[in-house]
């Protein structure tokens, strides 16, 4: 799928930042020195100023769901006395609540505010997620993760509408995958340092402790977030002006539809929502469950099993801004997404191949798998904005999501239950690797489709 971005042309070219280039040239007529300058200040502190909070959040996000993986390889099932497949099946319970509320949460992030959103799912998560090293009745349990999952559902979607109101098209792969770098990055730093908490002071208090930032950061992101560059203190209302017009121009360029249930019938959109089910699968199926298996791969104490699953999403932070500068430098989305989730099914199935007897080829295998499957997020979500204007977009993206929350509900509760079925983690390796190469297999098939150009 080739979705290329217009180059704007017009009368006097501005100097920008290299992260803004080739986005204004049109909406400078006859600036001075000084209000270059002011304009180009102002572009370069969307990136200083609102995605370092956009990072932030989304890192706690994924804190909140990621660190279940160190607590089931702690001891969860053994402390409350349940079974395997019901530890399965209470990781994969905040899946059904993620699946929930993300079409709306995209509605309201539209219509309303996303800052004032996330902050309430930020105040929400923080508790839901403390509370899972409080309880100690199962039901309740599942409960309090299902909620944490409608919780923090509200989140991608905003964020994602968020960064369409801030960024244009040749920049959005970029800022999509500092979003999401909050996902592996998150995940390398947990890894490493929520092992040595649990030995410290168990995976119930380590629940609680790795709770509480979310609870203290919701007020820093109230405090600076804004929606729209228009409200933002900090940008110069030159800038602000300029890239409200830029942006409003792109939305021009695009085909009006009136509804979500108008922008499905677009020929590629239930495609995306199929393939990120299968890419979902196999990503959190490893997330959650990659303490365990190598754990049980390994016969490693918690703490070195920390260290030893950060190295995969190590990999993941540098693969995913070099695809995303690749991408916006190319205006090329899908060629940067089909070879990535290839490669990572191909490796996870050395990985299944492995496992049992060769413990470090196996480990080396699921190294290149976990960079590799995070690597394009940046093109994917930039997709769907150069496809449908901003009123279908977000939407569409939350039910891409949704269909996410979909395959992440399986990934994970069929992993576990395989790996609590068999002993080993070789067959959850072989579905994961199976679904990550349907997923390629599916941005294969999607339309060939180019950006209208637009004139000045």
């Amino acid at each position: 799928m080739a979705l290329s971005a217009n180059q704007y042309t017009g009368q006097t070219e501005l100097p920008v930042p290299p992260a803004a280039a080739g986005c204004y040239k049109a909406y400078v007529p006859g600036s001075d020195s000084h209000n270059a300058a002011l304009v180009q200040t102002g572009l370069r502190r969307r990136w200083l100023c609102l995605m370092p909070l956009v990072f932030v959040t989304y890192s706690l996000a994924y804190l909140g769901r990621s660190n279940f993986g160190f607590g089931a390889a702690a001891g969860l099932a053994r402390s409350l006395h349940i079974t395997e497949s019901r530890a399965a099946f209470l990781g994969s319970a905040f899946f059904l609540g993620y699946f929930l509320f993300q079409v709306p949460a995209a509605t309201y992030a539209v219509r309303r505010s996303a800052t004032s959103l996330v902050f309430f799912a930020l105040i929400s998560w923080g508790i839901f997620s403390a509370l899972t090293g409080v309880i100690r009745i199962y039901w309740l349990l599942v409960v309090d993760r299902l909620l944490l999952g409608v919780a923090e559902s509200l989140i991608l979607p905003s964020m994602l509408v968020l960064l369409t109101n801030w960024f244009t098209r040749a920049e959005r792969s970029r800022a999509n995958a500092i979003l999401v770098l909050g996902n592996p990055v998150t995940v390398t730093w947990m890894a490493a340092v929520t092992g040595y908490l649990i030995h410290g002071v168990g995976w119930q208090m380590t629940f609680v402790l790795e709770g509480i930032p979310s609870l203290l950061w919701a007020f820093l992101w109230i405090l600076f977030a804004r929606d729209r560059p228009g409200q933002a203190r900090w940008m110069p209302p030159s800038a602000s002006t300029q890239l409200t017009a830029a942006l409003a121009h792109e939305q021009a360029s695009l085909p009006a539809y009136a509804n979500l249930r108008a922008g499905l019938r677009v020929p590629g959109v239930m495609l995306l929502c199929w393939q990120y089910l299968f890419w979902s699968f196999g990503v959190y199926g490893l997330v959650l469950w990659i303490p365990e298996m190598i754990r049980s791969g390994s016969a490693r104490g918690i703490e070195q099993v920390g260290i030893l699953s950060a190295a995969p999403f190590l990999l993941a932070v540098v693969l995913e801004l070099v695809v995303a500068a690749l991408s916006d430098r190319a205006q090329r989305r899908g060629i940067y997404v089909w070879p990535f989730l290839m490669l990572s099914g191909i490796a996870l199935f050395g990985s299944f191949a492995a496992a049992g007897n060769h413990f470090w080829f196996a480990y080396i295998s699921l190294i290149v798998a976990g960079g590799a499957m995070y690597a394009p997020y940046g093109p994917f979500f930039a997709i769907v904005p150069e496809m449908l204007p901003r009123n279908v977009a977000g939407e569409v993206m939350a039910l891409i999501n949704t269909f996410g929350a979909l395959g992440g509900f399986a990934g994970t509760w069929l992993v576990g239950w395989l790996q609590a079925l068999t002993g080993n983690s070789r067959a959850g390796f072989l579905s994961m690797s199976l679904a990550l190469i349907v997923a390629g297999a599916i941005t294969l098939c999607l339309p060939s489709a180019r950006t209208p150009q637009l004139t000045a």
